[in-house]
């Protein structure tokens, strides 16, 4: 009977030496993300998910907690943590409007337009547009991808509603 040992070992170490250059594409896109977020905090003075949620706040004015929680994919509680910030900073006004007095309505102050147009783009930070220029074969290879590394990590899907910027 053959000895398959040497072939064993050259099969694992080429799966080493591949989920080794994985990995270190993980590290290159979560560097140029984090390169992002802090050139976004020193030139902003804000954070990149605070900054995003100005923006979408600019954009719609009058949106609610929930639709900017829905807006930026997180979840509410995130959204809410994130207008309290921006609230306190002078940044945004949230006020009941409306007929519907329960609903609160979100605006940006001028202070918060002032640091929209002093910050680097893009708001949303260079993970989503880099991501949206990927065709559609790509992105449906790298979300199974993805989606099967997840499984095997076990992770929690609440994670997903993390922003970037916060991690």
């Amino acid at each position: 009977m053959p000895d398959n040992t040497p072939d064993l070992q050259a099969a694992s170490a080429a799966d080493d030496a591949s989920s080794m250059r994985v990995l270190r594409q993980f590290r290159i896109v979560f560097n140029a993300v984090k390169t992002h977020f802090r050139q976004v905090e020193r030139e902003a003075g804000l954070g990149g998910a605070q900054l995003w949620a100005l923006s979408v706040i600019e954009r719609q004015p009058g949106i609610g907690a929930t639709g900017l929680a829905r807006e930026l994919d997180i979840h509410q509680s995130t959204a809410s943590n994130l207008v309290r910030g921006l609230v306190e900073r002078g940044y945004v006004v949230a006020a009941r409007e409306g007929v519907d007095r329960r609903n609160v309505a979100l605006r940006v102050l001028p202070a918060g337009t002032a640091v929209l147009r002093s910050a680097p783009l893009p708001f949303a930070g260079v993970l989503p547009g880099a991501l949206a220029s990927l065709d559609a074969a790509t992105l449906a290879r790298m979300e199974q991808d993805l989606d099967r590394l997840i499984k095997v990590l076990d992770a929690d899907p609440e994670g997903g509603k993390v922003p970037l910027a916060q991690l």
